[in-house]
């Protein structure tokens, strides 16, 4: 190496640690002798360098939104059973394209327990955090908890406001366990404070006939599932639970009722 070109290297060293890029001194280094030869110019070969930069940042960006939104566990759209529901493919890969979170649309999944309901709003969440948006993932339980928390602190606007700060929050289990009055009006405050601001993705083994019994007032159900729905695409998963596969046992209880929307 020449006396320029060390010189070079040390000072786009330094440059790098002053703009806390540290990554583009490899970058430019490892695509020095490509562009050379390559015959690139200097504007090609700055491009080709930043763009290493620009893609790491992304990189662990998304990283830290992934590990920061909560998700139970970890899995994607790749590895999601598609054969099971071969139906909904077209849609999620829709939804993929993260396009619905700059309409601040909603997702809802509805199915049978077992159906990839959790696993599909896990992989969107993940689509959507290296997209570059802050996702939150709790049950609607948690949801609940960390609401009612807030409200007997006085902080409930706060909150609300803070969580519209996020670009997709994700609601598993709506109707696993039923909610007192008090507890579905906050909820109701959580879905309001977001319609037409951010996007929802919302996971339920009963259709929406049911949700009234979730949340113990008919009146409240309506106005909520109103603007849950409004911008919304919903996604109907059948079939039996992957759970039950090879055990034996053909279907569970509540398969046949919740089958559908409505």
């Amino acid at each position: 190496m020449s006396a320029i070109s060390s010189e070079a290297v040390k000072q786009i060293a330094y440059l790098s640690g002053a703009l806390k890029a540290p990554r583009i001194t490899e970058a430019a280094s490892r695509l020095a002798d490509q562009a050379r030869d390559a015959g690139w110019s200097f504007e090609d070969y700055l491009a080709a360098v930043l763009e290493r930069e620009v893609s790491a940042r992304n990189a662990s960006g998304a990283e830290l939104r992934i590990r920061a939104a909560g998700f139970p566990a970890r899995k994607t759209l790749e590895d999601f059973d598609w054969d099971a529901q071969p139906g909904s493919r077209q849609q999620v890969a829709a939804l993929a394209s993260g396009g619905f979170l700059a309409e601040a649309r909603n997702v809802v999944l509805l199915g049978p327990p077992g159906t990839g309901k959790t696993h599909l709003a896990t992989g969107l969440g993940i689509v959507a955090a290296r997209h570059g948006h802050r996702v939150l993932f709790a049950t609607a339980t948690d949801w609940v908890t960390r609401l009612t928390d807030a409200h007997r602190q006085g902080r409930l606007p706060a909150e609300l406001a803070r969580l519209k700060r996020y670009g997709l929050i994700i609601v598993d289990e709506v109707g696993y366990l039923p909610f007192e009055q008090d507890a579905a009006n906050l909820f109701f405050q959580l879905v309001s404070s977001r319609y037409e601001h951010a996007s929802l993705i919302l996971t339920s083994s009963l259709p929406f006939s049911g949700w009234g019994g979730v949340f113990g007032d008919q009146a409240v159900a309506a106005a909520m599932i109103d603007r849950i729905v409004h911008h919304a695409d919903v996604l109907t998963l059948k079939g039996a639970s992957y759970r039950l596969r090879g055990r034996g046992i053909d279907s569970l209880p509540s398969i046949k009722t919740h089958d559908t929307a409505d």
